[in-house]
């Protein structure tokens, strides 16, 4: 039975989306597939507010995640977490041999600003990480706040994980001085998994040429080089469905008009995050609580699985706590293409099904 997933992704995608990954083939080399990917970086451009180039890659965010950290990182690499996503940031770190530092928040809490200055202020470290949005405890991280601080280090590579948020908050990533900054298509791009996409800044690519071991197939200077000599064509076959599909979506996405659309997802967030106190508990410190997923305090030792199994019946699915989390949490996700209608609409049915 079909499902109406309100996870932190993958998300429900509209149907004239899927078939426009049935699009016939064209060859990855053609004059057609270098349109196509320009196209989609030149829109990409609108969405993440910056002027710096697009880089596409058929992998999922941690691809160029992985990409970023080791492409990037000559010295050593400062990793801030806020859950489970960036200290995986810090193990693909280690994974390749790249010398860093991890820096955990209380799970709930922010970064905080004043931990990054006196981090970056040691003079240690070349690159920094930040997850923008982070799924795993609901958190959104200050970024404004935090990319002030790190402005005052202009020798430092700045990466951000927008995975969760991009195309759901405005995040000007020319604003904040953000160097690459990744994001994937099963989330608020409402698409199906498969891509990521990066922007990345003159600053990164001219540190990228010094160091030495940046891998093969997410090595970010070759990407970038690549598509600088080849018009816009990629060194690794593409996924060109989700490429026909994306370059559709971001005219939707463009159309819907970006305000409202970081307005739709505001909505949607307070009205859970508003349910969520009212009848458990928000786990996330409710100043920086995410507008992507809403991550809630099992304050009433609910059996999420119980509750799936009955949102099943209902045509629904929300998502157990992730890692250490899974019994003390559930979260619900509200991005992409989903309406403040359909979200008043799944808590009517989880009201139906447990007694609140």
């Amino acid at each position: 039975m079909y499902q109406k997933l309100f996870i932190p992704g993958p998300v429900n995608v509209t149907e004239d989306v899927l078939q426009k990954m049935a699009t016939p083939m064209i060859g990855h080399r053609s004059k057609d597939a270098s349109v196509l990917q320009k196209s989609i970086s030149q829109k990409m451009k609108k969405i993440m507010s910056t002027n710096n180039e697009i880089l596409l890659s058929t992998s999922s965010g941690t691809g160029l995640m992985e990409g970023a950290v080791r492409s990037c990182t000559k010295k050593r690499a400062a990793i801030f977490s806020v859950g489970a996503f960036g200290e995986k940031w810090y193990e693909m770190a280690v994974a390749n041999g790249v010398s860093a530092d991890l820096f955990s928040s209380e799970l709930g809490k922010a970064t905080s600003p004043k931990l990054v200055d006196e981090v970056l202020a040691t003079g240690k470290y070349d690159l920094i990480t930040i997850t923008h949005n982070e799924t795993s405890t609901g958190i959104m991280n200050p970024v404004e706040e935090i990319s002030k601080v790190i402005k005052k280090y202009p020798e430092v590579v700045f990466c951000l994980d927008t995975v969760s948020s991009m195309g759901g908050v405005n995040i000007n990533i020319d604003d904040l001085g953000v160097d690459i900054c990744i994001t994937s298509t099963q989330k608020c791009l409402g698409l199906p998994p498969g891509m990521s996409i990066c922007s990345i800044s003159q600053k990164a690519i001219e540190a990228a040429q010094n160091v030495k071991n940046r891998g093969f197939y997410f090595d970010l200077l070759k990407l970038y080089e690549y598509i600088q000599k080849k018009d816009y064509q990629y060194p690794s076959t593409p996924s060109l469905p989700h490429m026909f599909a994306l370059d559709y979506q971001l005219d939707k996405i463009l159309d819907e008009g970006l305000e409202n659309r970081f307005a739709r997802h505001k909505q949607m967030a307070q009205c859970v995050q508003q349910w969520a106190k009212k009848n458990f508990d928000l786990f996330a410190d409710e100043a920086y609580a995410s507008y992507t997923v809403t991550t809630i305090k099992n304050t009433k030792n609910i059996s999420v699985a119980e509750l799936n199994e009955n949102l099943s019946k209902y045509g629904y699915m929300i998502s157990n706590g992730y890692g250490n989390l899974k019994e003390k949490t559930f979260r619900i996700g509200h991005m992409a293409d989903t309406t403040l209608k359909e979200v008043q609409e799944l808590l009517a049915i989880i009201e139906k099904i447990i007694p609140l």
